[in-house]
């Protein structure tokens, strides 16, 4: 359960990945725009962060992206990492760049045929470990964090509203989830308080004192992801740029130099608080701020509408994802009954793998008048089995010398070996539900009976008739194919 939790994020982040590096790009075209723009597109990263699950559209970014497995069911998934990665016998990643999904696959271990479990299956158990320790560190670190800065803050006084004034802090920022209140320091000159104030106002207005917090549990979450910590920066950075420019634009360009001023004082002092909490008037990032400030320009309605426009069309292809690749399947000639590309697709080392082995059963050819009734797997402790069941309507394909044999599933039995690493044991079972038959009791006769034949093919014993490892004809379809011809005249074994 952890371990599919573990690749449900790391699908998710890989996906923001692609979105963060489009926002970065498009960042850098939007210098000479309102920051509100570049920070309203941080809701795209932030979405595909949470969600994994999302709307196809042909208009996606992602498509430049997309797995080529992406087809069909599952189209609203972008799965990079297959979900059932540590049950394959080659596992694979495709990272939607051909030259990473190369490096990847090529460190990725195969499975091991004498193995309990798959290596990557325990190398998944130990990263997701991982995984959650460092998130709960984080998340021990922020909620410490919180309650220093809530103490710092107990002999505050306020001054009017919801506005506090302390001695214990060095920058101005906005505290608290349900009924945030500003605080302030006490050095700060009345000069300087009216556009500090309506800094943090604008922040309480956007409601920033909950989206920073979120966003940084988003982080803790993909806390992995490099990239996740630069995108988290430079939200920050735009969210603190775009509360300035509000601030000049409704105070006017004659405070620039005095904001200006108060922002390397502020950068000067101690930093009061650390780092998770809602910092509002940060010191970081002084010298962009400044730039920012000094060089903004309000820009005319039509150019701030066309702009909207624009972000808006952004937004919608990062977070759609792409329709799923229609690619009409090649009908699959089968070889004497068996198709060959479905066995070896499902090719398992394990006969635990219950999507894997059913696949396998699927691909094998059923004798005539006999119809799949399911399989039932054993795999608590060796030696580990496979049982498939059939119901019989026609014995016809099933008799032999006027009786009913196993003869068919002979050579189906030597093909399930050779794809199903760890099994010991094939048992067909065959139920005659057709009501030709009654059975006798003392005082009468039951009829629409049943009758169930069995019959069990042994690993060792058909190794030992076959004089050869038989796994290693199921690499590739000439190897079954070479299989396949082997067993046709051989005799089987007694049943």
């Amino acid at each position: 359960m952890i371990t599919e939790r573990f690749i449900s994020v790391l699908n998710m982040s890989i996906t923001a990945s692609y979105v963060a590096a489009a926002v970065i790009l498009i960042r850098l075209f939007l210098r000479r725009a309102p920051k509100i723009f570049s920070y309203l597109l941080w809701s795209a990263v932030g979405i595909r962060l949470v969600l994994p699950v999302s709307f196809t559209s042909d208009f996606s970014l992602l498509r430049l992206f997309q797995p080529h497995s992406q087809t069909g069911a599952g189209a609203g998934v972008m799965n990079f990492v297959p979900p059932d990665i540590g049950l394959q016998f080659l596992p694979a990643v495709d990272a939607g760049i051909n030259g990473v999904s190369r490096l990847i696959n090529s460190s990725l271990p195969g499975a091991v045929q004498t193995a309990s479990v798959n290596p990557l299956q325990l190398i998944l158990w130990t990263g997701s470990m991982i995984w959650l320790t460092g998130a709960a560190i984080l998340l021990l670190y922020s909620v410490v964090s919180y309650v220093r800065i809530t103490v710092k803050l107990r002999t505050a006084t306020l001054v009017k509203e919801n506005i506090y004034e302390s001695d214990q802090i060095a920058a101005p920022f906005v505290c608290g989830f349900i009924k945030p209140k500003i605080y302030v320091p006490t050095t700060m000159s009345s000069q300087e308080l009216p556009y500090i104030i309506l800094h943090e106002q604008t922040h309480i207005r956007r409601m920033d004192y909950l989206i920073k917090p979120f966003a940084f549990l988003l982080l803790i979450l993909h806390w992995f992801n490099p990239l996740m910590w630069l995108s988290y920066a430079l939200m920050g950075k735009d969210m603190e740029m775009s509360c300035d420019e509000t601030v000049v634009r409704k105070l006017g360009s004659g405070i620039k130099g005095s904001y200006s001023s108060s922002l390397l004082t502020l950068a000067s002092g101690k930093r009061g608080v650390p780092a998770g909490s809602p910092l509002a008037f940060g010191e970081g990032n002084v010298k962009s701020r400044i730039k920012n400030i000094l060089a903004y320009r309000q820009p005319s309605p039509w150019i701030t509408a066309f702009t909207f426009i624009v972000i808006t069309i952004i937004l919608a292809v990062c977070i759609v994802n792409p329709k799923p690749q229609v690619e009409v399947p090649p009908v699959q000639q089968a070889y004497k009954g068996y198709k060959v590309e479905q066995l070896l697709k499902n090719r398992t080392p394990y006969v635990g793998a219950a999507s894997k082995v059913g696949g396998i059963i699927g691909g094998l050819p059923v004798p005539e008048g006999l119809e799949p009734a399911g399989m039932e797997l054993q795999t608590v402790a060796p030696p580990y089995g496979l049982t498939i069941k059939y119901d019989m309507q026609d014995s016809a394909g099933v008799t032999k010398n006027g009786a009913i044999s196993g003869d068919a599933f002979y050579r189906n039995s030597i093909v399930l070996f050779s794809l199903i690493d760890n099994v010991d044991s094939i048992t067909v079972v065959l139920t005659d539900r057709m009501g030709a038959v009654t059975y006798p009791l003392t005082d009468g006769f039951i009829p629409n009976g049943e009758i169930t034949y069995s019959f069990t093919f042994e690993r060792e014993q058909l190794a030992k008739q076959l004089e050869g490892d038989i796994q290693l004809y199921a690499t590739d379809e000439a190897g079954l194919h070479q299989l396949i011809d082997r067993v046709e005249g051989v005799l089987p074994v007694d049943l």
